[in-house]
């Protein structure tokens, strides 16, 4: 997966609570077992109407936030069920970081297996980032995760705490498999002594 390291871009506001990894990505994209093509899927019954047009009012279908790479969103974001579509969704759309008071755990670890970065914030910082947000184009946000800050348009800054594992992680593009291979030096060198030294085995 790709290193994450500093994000710049504009952050879409979504002011909804208690957003279900079902409203992220809803069950019938689930079918397919490939990451890329989700976009489409994201937030579909809130972006797109019966009749499979865009909703002008929803916040992906407005012109300064059709390309956002950053989501602040509500509390207890990606709450229900364990899907890995949700953070497949939001990263095919574009998205790489979502902001909020607190996620639901399963999906908060999916995020970095995937390349995303979840960060938690207090509510007032939340609030700050919504008001920034809400700007539009005119304002973007970055998100420094050597130095875990997100500084505003104005030169504000909130800094906010990360398990140094997963900052690892995300900072050298490595997921589970990723990990592993790291260690492949080691694991060749331990099936080579057994191969050696039992040779019947």
């Amino acid at each position: 997966m790709d290193p994450f390291t500093t994000l710049e871009g504009v952050a879409a506001p979504l002011k909804i609570t208690n957003i279900d990894t079902d409203k992220i990505i809803p069950k019938q994209y689930l079918k397919t077992i490939k990451r890329t093509g989700l976009g489409r899927g994201l937030f579909s019954e809130m972006r797109y109407d019966d009749a499979g047009n865009e909703r002008p009012d929803f916040v992906l279908n407005q012109p300064a936030y059709r390309h956002a790479k950053i989501l602040v969103a509500g509390d207890n974001f990606g709450c229900g069920s364990s899907r890995e579509h949700a953070p497949w969704a939001l990263l095919d759309f574009g998205i790489r970081c979502v902001i909020s008071t607190s996620f639901a755990d399963i999906f908060y670890n999916n995020c970095f297996k995937n390349g995303i970065l979840p960060i938690t914030v207090t509510p007032e910082q939340l609030e700050l980032l919504f008001d920034d947000a809400e700007r539009g184009s005119n304002a973007t946000l970055t998100v420094d995760l050597e130095k875990q800050e997100i500084r505003g348009p104005d030169g504000g800054t909130i800094t906010f705490d990360l398990d140094s594992f997963r900052k690892h992680c995300l900072l050298n593009g490595l997921d589970d498999v990723g990990l592993t291979m790291a260690k492949k030096p080691a694991i060749d060198r331990y099936e080579h002594e057994m191969a050696t030294s039992r040779p019947w085995a």
